[in-house]
């Protein structure tokens, strides 16, 4: 069976109140139209066509990266319009299956099923029982439960409106029963389109028997076409990931306050607090402990390292049994031997950091290379902007860097150099040697305290 997708994404989304197009929405920070193309993809078909029609060249721009076949809907008149605009571009000997660009959550375990219920040869619909179903479509059955066909909600009789089986949209059928179907399909309708499920009872009167498949769960089929939904949609996707975590033996603090917007490897006994949130890939090995109100982008962390509160770490690499934060950030390009530790508001960018290194406290560390058992005072600063260029900022392996120090760089400390606290070091310093770069102390006798003028409103 060759299997190609379209997917329908020409939908301007007038409820987003919103000039971004409604398929590029985010979830988890993936536009609505790319988690349908990711669930499609693990079908592996030969072609996905997408339907574009409001914003089509910004959609078209968002998902560059995606090999897909573009088709333009120039006049947005139903969902059955929108297929047949893609048609041409279809196998005759396709098996076909119809897809929402506004449907996130649809799991690629129902739509395998689906098309398999189309190897008879017959259209195939996706259909789902739900609590509340008004708005939808409902799928009308004889007595003996085959499909006859599909009734609009605006369209439907009070009799018709009590069914609790709903159309998903979703289909599957041939090349060849769209094209005979899909120019038969009439507008007379309340909304005056023509509607794609309209096809299924033009079978049914030809002796066809149409398939039906009922989705998993009525998540797995909502459609995304307001901010409420959205956001509805956004919190099911990361409870799925937190209750995958929990499965997987990963501490998961509250399910509820977690956010995974990218890819997260856990190894075993992983813990993570209260409203974490993971983008990019970020891989945590065994151990590890996140604490709360943290993000990671980006970041590896190693086995048994702790991130503790309020720390923000991006495009960092945390080595094995390391300490960060709390309120600590880490910035591109730092990396932590195994051993180290970053401690309360210190700011890093583009450092390395020995093994058993510490830098603890209010003190901001860029360009620089620091070597094993290195000790930075609280308040220091590696100056490493001159206005126009960045400067490296080097230190030895057991450097001690005294306390409210500034390194102005370039400039290199040798191993087990001492820099006395207070004090700005502009030269070299050799191993072993004392920098002392403080201004010269002086103590007046006689001072007295200026003393307040009545003028003086302070």
């Amino acid at each position: 069976m060759n299997l190609e997708v379209i997917i329908l994404a020409a939908g301007q989304g007038t409820r987003m109140r919103s000039p971004l197009p409604k398929v590029l929405h985010k979830v988890a920070d993936k536009s609505l139209l790319e988690h349908v193309i990711i669930a499609a993809r693990q079908l592996s078909p030969s072609n996905i066509h997408v339907v574009v029609g409001h914003g089509s060249q910004q959609v078209k721009a968002e998902l560059a990266a995606h090999s897909l076949n573009w088709v333009d809907q120039q006049e947005q008149l139903g969902t059955g319009h929108a297929v047949l605009q893609a048609l041409p571009a279809v196998q005759p000997g396709s098996t076909v299956l119809i897809l929402y660009g506004d449907v996130p959550l649809i799991d690629s375990g129902s739509l395998k099923a689906l098309v398999a219920a189309t190897g008879n040869g017959n259209p195939a619909l996706l259909t789902a029982k739900v609590a509340v179903p008004q708005g939808y479509g409902r799928v009308i059955r004889d007595v003996s439960g085959a499909v006859l066909g599909v009734v609009e909600d605006k369209d439907a009789n009070p009799q018709e409106r009590l069914v609790d089986e709903i159309n998903t949209g979703v289909m599957a059928a041939s090349t060849r029963d769209l094209a005979h179907y899909l120019p038969l399909v009439g507008n007379q309708n309340k909304q005056g389109e023509y509607y794609l499920p309209d096809i299924l009872g033009l079978a049914v009167a030809e002796g066809r028997v149409v398939g039906a498949v009922l989705a998993g769960s009525e998540m797995d089929i909502l459609g995304v076409n307001d901010r409420l939904q959205l956001s509805a949609v956004e919190r099911e996707y990361q409870r799925r990931q937190a209750h995958n975590l929990l499965r997987q033996g990963v501490s998961v603090a509250d399910p509820e306050r977690l956010d995974i917007r990218g890819s997260l490897a856990c190894g075993d006994n992983v813990s993570i607090d209260i409203n974490v949130i993971f983008e990019g890939k970020v891989e945590l090995g065994d151990g590890v402990s996140i604490g709360p109100n943290c993000v990671l982008r980006n970041v590896t962390v190693g086995a048994g390292a702790a991130i503790h509160a309020m720390s923000h770490l991006e495009d960092a690499i945390v080595g094995d049994h390391c300490s960060v934060g709390p309120f600590a950030r880490l910035r591109v390009g730092t990396k932590l031997a195994n051993g180290s530790r970053i401690g309360n508001f210190v700011e890093t960018k583009k450092a390395s950091i020995g093994a058993g290194s510490k830098v603890n406290h209010l003190s901001y560390i860029g360009d620089s290379s620091l070597g094993a058992e290195v000790n930075i005072g609280a308040g220091t600063i590696t100056c490493n902007y001159d206005g126009v260029n960045k400067h490296q900022t080097i230190l030895g392996d057991g450097v001690f860097v005294g306390s409210n120090s500034t390194l102005v760089a370039p400039l290199e400390v040798g191993d087990q150099g001492f820099v006395a606290a207070g004090s700005t070091i502009t030269k070299p310093v050799a191993t072993e040697q004392l920098a002392v770069g403080r201004g010269k102390q002086r103590n007046i006798k006689g001072w007295s305290r200026p003393n307040k003028t009545n003028n003086d409103k302070g």
